[in-house]
């Protein structure tokens, strides 16, 4: 009995993790942050989240069987600079896998140049993760999609084009309209 007790007291302790939501110009996408994992990443995505600094971005990069990335372009293909804050560090040895559905920091090719932008994995891409990166850093996961993965299926498959200096580019822009903290 006291085994039970115990255990019922640790769980209700335990603090959830925040839940967002992406609503897109192909609908809604409901991702779970993990800031018992990724605490730096979570707060960074949430600081922006709060700041409204993702509405009206675009997923500006999207290759399927791969990745779909967003959140650091306006629909005009430029770099959304104003309220840009301050790279963070890695936290790709947190554990947490690039497996399919989950979110992700993107980065230049310096390990600690996260910004604004990350990508949902589409597919498990155990190639971004540290253990088996190439660069032996890797790409920090710091959440997962719990509901609308119908919606990121879609946005994998649209036609994409080169923009400029830019690949894998939708033809017809898939906008960021909103991301909204649902639970914190």
């Amino acid at each position: 009995m006291f085994v039970f007790v115990l255990g019922t007291i640790s769980l209700a302790a335990a603090k959830e993790n925040p839940m967002v939501v992406l609503s897109t110009s192909m609908g809604d996408i409901k991702v779970e942050l993990y800031a018992d994992k990724a605490p730096v990443s979570t707060k960074n995505f949430l600081d922006y989240t709060k700041a409204g600094y993702y509405d009206g971005t675009i997923f500006h990069r999207v290759i399927p069987n791969f990745m779909i990335q967003g959140g650091g372009l306006t629909s005009d293909m430029q770099d959304k600079r104003e309220g840009q804050k301050p790279a963070i560090k890695n936290e790709s040895s947190n554990g947490l896998k690039n497996e399919t559905g989950t979110l992700a920091m993107a980065r230049t090719s310096a390990p600690d140049s996260a910004t604004s932008q990350f990508f949902i994995n589409v597919k498990d891409n155990a190639f971004l993760d540290k253990e088996k990166a190439q660069d032996g850093v890797g790409y920090a996961v710091f959440g997962k999609v719990v509901e609308g993965m119908d919606v990121v299926r879609k946005i994998e498959q649209v036609k994409t084009a080169t923009k400029g200096p830019h690949q894998n580019v939708p033809v017809d822009a898939v906008a960021i309209k909103s991301v909204k903290v649902v639970s914190e």
